[in-house]
């Protein structure tokens, strides 16, 4: 019965979106029984066991996913270093040559490599700190 005829709505007492014809369907036989307690907690055993097979082959799915993508992250961020270790090698052979006029090129090598240097030995002290702190997280408190 279709919604926008209502000339029969007053005697039909069922839904109006289900055809004319619905019923309940009868139990039959031994369906008709109720379930005991014994088929409930197989039926849940079956149901956890359904679900841990699924959770299974989801997290495998999963970290196969994780997998590809770390090797495409791996491989850009390998291409992101090398560009940016030219990009550094560029810089310092532009200094060197924008400093050889003002400076003479010895003084210019000279200084762009004490520079460096000093930057380097920087960053060994700043590397080396946060070393320590992550040794002393794991540093359990006994004294050697």
């Amino acid at each position: 019965m279709r919604d926008d005829d209502t000339e029969r709505a007053d005697e039909y007492p069922g839904p109006f979106d289900l055809p004319d014809e619905h019923d309940a369907p009868e139990p039959e036989g031994e369906e008709a029984q109720p379930f005991s307690l014994t088929d409930d907690v197989l039926a849940l055993i079956e149901d956890g066991k359904s679900y841990a097979e699924a959770e299974l082959r989801f997290q495998k799915s999963r970290a196969g996913y994780i997998g590809n993508r770390t090797k495409g992250a791996i491989a850009f961020a390998l291409g992101a270093f090398g560009v940016f270790h030219l990009a550094l090698i560029a810089a310092t052979v532009g200094i060197v040559i924008a400093l050889a006029p003002v400076i003479g090129p010895w003084a210019a090598t000279a200084v762009v490599t004490l520079a460096l240097i000093v930057a380097g030995v920087v960053m060994l002290r700043l590397l080396k700190g946060r070393l320590d702190d992550i040794r002393d997280a794991f540093d359990d408190g006994d004294g050697e």
